[in-house]
């Protein structure tokens, strides 16, 4: 999976679904996500005679519906930051990795503590 496919559009969502769904005939939700030109044809041709229109609004509430740059428009907060970006990702793969170690670590212990419990040779201890 690419680093782009992993952020998400600063948009929102639910801005670009009321817009879509009130305004969407005349390109609005088009204009917010920084499409001029495929929003000035809509907005040229009524929503391609509607059917444009409802292509886009079931898109949007679908999440399927992408910026001007790509990037989903996923995220219902108004204007919030990129749901994953590029530093978070590599932040998630450095704690993988970590983990990964401390669970290596965690199997060789458990290693060494059953070899030492099967071992026959060793004798229990009598306290007293």
């Amino acid at each position: 999976m690419a680093d782009d496919e992993l952020i998400a559009s600063p948009r929102s969502r639910t801005v670009a679904l009321l817009l879509a769904g009130f305004l969407g005939v005349f390109g609005a939700h088009r204009f917010y996500v920084g499409k001029t030109n495929t929003a000035v044809l809509q907005l040229i041709t009524l929503g391609g005679l509607g059917l444009w229109w409802l292509a886009d609004l079931i898109i949007v509430a679908a999440g399927a519906f992408r910026d001007s740059e790509g990037r989903l428009v996923s995220s219902w907060e108004p204007e919030s930051d990129h749901l994953v970006t590029s530093g978070t990702a590599a932040a998630i793969l450095d704690e993988l990795d970590a983990l990964r170690a401390e669970v290596g670590e965690l199997h060789e212990r458990v290693e060494f503590t059953e070899r030492l419990l099967a071992d026959p040779t060793r004798r229990p201890v009598n306290p007293g």
